[in-house]
């Protein structure tokens, strides 16, 4: 019999947010494709009632449908209360409670379902831990990074984290680095389980003809890309910082985000403007044909699980310079997979830029490596997990 699973998290994508979250989307779609799991989506959304730009990104929320279906997934996006300057503290909370109607509603038109499945540990994860308790289900949370690496430094959530992750009858991680983090916050090491990312290796995959790639994007030298929201955590600013000391050198940035005119800015300051050059957002089928025709991928983040860029990289036989931090290490194991930084500063990636161009991988190899990595292997760990927690009952 299928398990029927209820999925809750923020991070899903939506008609006015189509990249918000589309890693959760893409696992939860090679989780349909086994054809073993029957899935309702429920993506809550901080209530607002006025869609006019003026009220800039706060509108967004009014503009997502309150349901839709994606990819053969039926998602619903229910509104929940947010209270300024107390809404950290109290958003799962808040988040349980305003779920209670939906899912009895859901419930009663025959979808009962066999486990919560939650992605994202706060305040996700304790919103189902909450709504667990309520209907009688038993959870699974997955730590996918920042929920785990950075919201625990708070105490009130911290503690709600640790509340939820006892009461949870599974969790997951994305990388061993988070789930040495949830043991140090007390979690039951049975309990916690890793299970990676997977990555579509028919979409990204090494290029027919590299240089009709090149050609394409118009690169005639070295050329270094950074992929993210342009934000500080992605540390775009310090791949341009190394510039100044990579000579003929170009530097792709593909994202947008609230950092882009200071980092152009930092460009024009530093006398690399001319080698810098912002792509914007990049659709996701556009990005291989990116991956592929770039000389490394730079990943100097302060803090990731394992980015989904990474891999998607690496896929594309596209190796990777990155910071030698949470899920990155876990990943860069071999010299075809890249190098990691000494430590997360320009100097530190220069070096690391000019130790991988010394001994520079064979592409194909780096592609190899990656193909490890399969959404197949990512649906078998978790549903053998959600398999044993729902049949112990």
């Amino acid at each position: 019999m299928d398990l029927k699973l209820l999925t809750l998290s923020n991070l899903y994508p939506n008609e006015a947010q189509p990249r918000h979250g589309i890693f959760t989307e893409h696992r939860m779609s090679n989780m349909l494709k086994s054809r073993r799991v029957e899935i309702k989506v429920v993506a809550p959304v901080p209530y607002f009632p006025f869609k006019g730009s003026i009220f800039g990104k706060y509108s967004t929320g009014a503009k997502i449908p309150r349901s839709a279906r994606r990819n053969g997934i039926d998602v619903i996006y229910p509104r929940y209360p947010t209270i300024p300057k107390l809404g950290m503290n109290l958003q799962p909370l808040l988040l349980a409670a305003a779920m209670i109607r939906p899912l009895k509603k859901l419930i009663r038109s025959g979808y009962d379902f066999d486990v919560i499945d939650a992605y994202y540990f706060y305040p996700e994860g304790v919103a189902a831990a909450l709504l667990g308790r309520f209907f009688g289900k038993p959870v699974v949370i997955t730590a996918y990074g920042n929920d785990i690496s950075l919201i625990p430094r708070y105490a009130l959530p911290k503690r709600m984290i640790q509340w939820a992750a006892n009461e949870a009858s599974g969790i997951t991680t994305v990388c061993q680095a988070l789930k040495d983090a949830l043991l140090d916050l007390g979690a039951d090491g049975e309990k916690v389980h890793v299970v990676l990312h997977g990555v579509d290796l028919k979409l990204f995959r090494l290029p027919d003809n590299r240089e009709e790639a090149r050609k394409k994007l118009g690169l005639t030298r070295r050329s270094l890309l950074t992929a993210g929201h342009l934000i500080e955590r992605k540390g775009h600013h310090i791949a341009i910082q190394a510039l100044v000391n990579l000579p003929d050198t170009d530097l792709l940035i593909a994202g947008d985000g609230e950092e882009e005119q200071n980092l152009r800015r930092l460009a024009a300051s530093l006398g690399v403007a001319d080698r810098v050059r912002f792509l914007g957002h990049v659709d996701q089928r556009d990005l291989p044909t990116i991956y592929g025709a770039t000389d490394a991928l730079l990943l100097p983040s302060s803090r990731e699980g394992i980015a989904n860029v990474l891999v998607e990289s690496l896929a594309c036989g596209n190796p990777v310079v990155a910071t030698n931090v949470w899920g990155a290490p876990e990943v860069i194991t071999v010299p075809e997979a890249g190098v990691l930084m000494k430590s997360r500063a320009p100097e530190a990636l220069v070096d690391a830029v000019e130790q991988l161009f010394g001994a520079y991988p064979d592409r194909a190899e780096t592609r190899r490596f990656a193909e490890q990595f399969t959404w197949e292997r990512t649906t078998e760990q978790h549903l053998a997990l959600l398999d044993e927690i729902v049949s112990r009952g």
